[in-house]
């Protein structure tokens, strides 16, 4: 029983971590030097923006959905005309899903998780979205 309650303790810190460390992203949306911003509407034409890793592969450019809050993947889905901001310059772009397990393997080959990235995320499923400009 002991046992028990010390694994139920660690299992909800640990949930703790992954909510505290996918809100600081979410929230904070830190840009870095391979960044991109993502705007999209919604159903209202409300543009939101999302702070997002770009991956470039044989010239095609590429998101990840990575980690668990996912509302800004849906608004893609459902509203494929996005703009993508890239070291100041803004470009139209169709944002298309990838389906296609050949396509996905190559794009997530060239942007491998880290183990501990995986373990602070709390193991998401990936998914990408391929920008079509």
């Amino acid at each position: 029983m002991k046992f028990a309650k010390i694994l139920g303790i660690l299992f909800l810190v640990y949930v703790g971590v992954v909510v505290s460390f996918e809100s600081g992203i979410g929230y904070f949306q830190p840009q870095g030097g391979d960044t991109l911003v993502l705007s999209v509407k919604d159903d209202d034409g409300l543009v939101s923006d999302r702070v997002l890793s770009r991956i470039e592969v044989d010239d095609q450019l590429y998101v990840a959905v990575n980690h668990w809050p996912r509302a800004w993947y849906q608004k893609v889905l459902a509203n494929p005309d996005v703009q993508v901001t890239i070291d100041g310059k803004t470009r139209d772009y169709t944002a298309v899903k990838v389906t296609a397990s050949d396509e996905a393997v190559r794009v997530d080959s060239a942007r491998p998780r880290s183990a501990v990235f995986l373990l602070l995320t709390g193991f998401p499923p990936r998914r990408f979205v391929r920008l079509d400009g």
